[in-house]
């Protein structure tokens, strides 16, 4: 089984998502009729991906199960079984997504299990653990992209409210004040959490008036006024006085670990994750929200989201480093000789057209075109194969 498959991705509506980024990317009608959140790459089993090879379509994952090894190769089958171990995906962020972090792989599984066991079905509303696994996940920004992530230290959360003058908010900012850092966030952030509902809607609204004149002056009271519009009545629009905002200019990328707050507020971009859809949601959500689980694996310490620039890995093949053992993200820039990808040791690879026009070819095989919004996917068993053609593509593939 050595041909390049076509892939044919399944689009995800929610809310905050957008009318036109996805339509344009895949080709389509703009603005689509509703909003368009994510499109999905991968096998993972709440949307999964159907491959073309000539003029047959099946599921990626019947794939995968009919030839494991041809298609995931030795290495990658040897350490994550028969199965794809990531999940590439773009993002199109119209409004902020939820306040929002990610298990480890220890705590996805007891939480996994400990869900089974309570008799809850995978796709309940209520549902915290969906699958067994850890969620790290890189996201290469498309566009300008906006996001807040990682505590911002105590002293600054400190003087930011300090600038609202709400004193309302005095028995939480009484945490910070603590001598240990990761408790002084620890207790602000339950704090918040677990307001009482009476309290929210009448501090929070205080907190907007005051922020409306401080709106010029730094972006943190700009985007706490654009939160409260959408989410009145949610702690969570205090977020921007907390969490470091972070801005990608295209092609810079934001690497997030487990356990790391975060939240998506504008923009499009390429993500990689594993392949996993644990998600633990702290505000700004009609959403589940379990605050005791995630206050089990958050890590509580002050640290800013880094921001990654691609390095390069040979002729139009830009690379961004993580520690994630399930992924590696690459970016191919073309518009002279073909990127040629040496078949030693490869596993499988996802490639996704951002811009232009590309062909993919196997050694010994048709050229597989590849517009702009298509996919298509390279077994193991292809062996080398060439990317030719003017754009930019995207490459989700197993580091060795």
């Amino acid at each position: 089984m050595s041909e390049v498959a076509l892939l044919e991705g399944q689009v995800r509506e929610y809310d905050w998502g957008s009318r036109t980024a996805l339509a344009e990317l895949l080709g389509r009608p703009s603005p689509s009729p509703r909003p368009e959140a994510e499109l999905w790459l991968g096998a993972h089993p709440l949307a999964p991906s159907r491959v073309r090879l000539g003029g047959r379509a099946l599921g990626l994952a019947e794939w995968i199960a009919g030839d494991p090894e041809g298609v995931l190769g030795p290495r990658v089958r040897a350490r994550f079984g028969d199965r794809l171990p990531f999940l590439l995906k773009v993002l199109a962020a119209e409004e902020p997504l939820s306040i929002q972090a990610h298990p480890d792989s220890s705590q996805a599984r007891e939480g996994f299990a400990r869900e089974n066991a309570l008799g809850i079905s995978v796709d309940a509303p209520e549902r915290s653990y969906r699958d067994a696994s850890h969620k790290p996940e890189i996201l290469c920004a498309l566009s300008r992209f906006q996001a807040l992530c990682g505590f911002r230290s105590p002293a600054r959360i400190q003087a930011l409210l300090e600038r609202l003058s709400a004193p309302g908010l005095d028995p939480e900012r009484a945490h910070l004040r603590d001598a240990a850092k990761d408790e002084a966030l620890r207790g602000f952030f339950a704090g918040l959490l677990r307001m009482p509902p009476a309290r929210r809607a009448p501090l929070l609204d205080e907190c907007a008036e005051a922020a409306s004149m401080l709106r010029d002056e730094d972006p943190a009271f700009d985007w706490l006024l654009r939160l409260h519009a959408r989410h009145p009545g949610d702690p969570g629009v205090l977020a921007p006085l907390f969490l470091e905002l972070v801005e990608l200019r295209p092609g810079q990328a934001l690497f997030l670990e487990p356990g790391r707050l975060h939240c998506y507020l504008r923009g499009v971009g390429v993500e990689l994750m594993a392949s996993s859809d644990n998600v633990l949601r702290g505000g700004l959500t009609g959403k589940h929200v379990d605050v005791d689980e995630l206050l089990r694996v958050l890590r509580f310490e002050e640290a800013r989201g880094e921001v990654l620039e691609a390095r390069s890995a040979g002729l139009g093949i830009f690379e961004y480093a993580t520690p994630a053992p399930e992924f590696r993200l690459a970016r191919l820039e073309l518009g002279g000789p073909s990127v040629e990808v040496p078949g030693a040791g490869r596993g499988i690879e996802i490639l996704l057209c951002s811009e232009g026009a590309l062909r993919v070819r196997a050694s010994g095989a048709e050229a597989v075109p590849l517009p702009k919004g298509a996919s298509c996917a390279v077994p193991a068993s292809a062996g080398a194969y060439s990317v030719s053609g003017a754009g930019t593509a995207f490459r989700a593939s197993v580091p060795a």
